[in-house]
């Protein structure tokens, strides 16, 4: 009941601030929603898809961007929740929930699923305004498409958690923005397939493409809009997320920097 009663803390500070804000709503939905109608308009009769896994047959280019953008919003929103985390660790909250009887571990777990929460929200009402625009997808497949959206939120939100233990400052966030989130969005399969760099020859591209995990975010979100499963992207994207949360747990562990000052002294 503690556990829960923490959650609900958390999570819903989280939400309910978000909702208190619907400026930020708006401004989340800009970005993605400006790339969806330009991009689509411009590369309309320009860049065609070819039959590839998991299309069985040839795609609009708007049909291809929307599980990249889909993973467009989690990313920021991801960043976003790292810039939280640097202003309640320095001056908000946080600072007085890292002193409350709870375990590190959990709370840190409420403040992911609350980073998460947030992510699938925006997530939902970008997909719903796609719907509006023309872009079609089974309801079958909804289920599996939910579940690779809320692993692929958990995995970047888990990521902006990891990010905020090394940012020390708010000046910092906008360099540490430019320096993750572009290479990441831009290196990936979110605006154009990967076979794409192969056909150009920009091998090393590919391979900075296949190692980055935002990749496997949109590979595993557009596999799950047509009920497939991509193995591969499943497996990095859940490992990842692990991964991203226990080295955010070690950073924010009192114990190993009171052992550090310890040491220095």
């Amino acid at each position: 009941m503690h556990l829960l009663r923490a959650m609900r803390a958390v999570v819903g500070r989280e939400i309910n601030k978000f909702l208190r804000q619907p400026s930020r709503l708006a401004s989340a939905l800009v970005r993605p929603l400006l790339w969806f109608v330009v991009f689509s308009a411009g590369f309309h009769n320009v860049f065609g898809v070819s039959i590839m896994p998991p299309y069985e047959t040839y795609v609009e280019y708007s049909v291809y961007m929307v599980p990249g953008l889909l993973g467009m919003v989690a990313l920021f929103n991801g960043m976003q929740s790292s810039l939280s985390m640097v202003y309640d660790r320095e001056m908000g909250v946080m600072r007085l929930l890292l002193t409350a009887p709870l375990p590190r571990g959990w709370l840190l777990a409420f403040k992911l699923m609350g980073g998460t929460s947030l992510s699938l929200l925006q997530m939902l009402v970008f997909l719903l305004i796609s719907l509006a625009f023309g872009i079609e997808f089974s309801w079958a497949h909804f289920p599996l498409m939910l579940l690779a959206m809320v692993c692929g939120a958990t995995l970047l939100a888990a990521l902006g958690l990891m990010l905020s233990v090394y940012i020390k400052q708010l000046e910092n966030f906008a360099g540490t923005m430019n320096f993750v989130i572009f290479p990441m969005f831009f290196i990936s399969p979110a605006l154009y397939p990967l076979w794409k760099l192969d056909e150009s020859g920009a091998w090393w591209l590919l391979i900075l493409a296949q190692w980055n995990p935002f990749t496997h975010v949109v590979e595993t979100i557009r596999f799950a809009m047509y009920g497939q499963i991509n193995l591969l992207s499943w497996t990095v994207v859940v490992v990842g997320a692990v991964v991203f949360f226990c080295l955010a747990w070690w950073g924010y562990d009192p114990q190993r920097g009171w052992i550090k000052q310890r040491g220095a002294a």
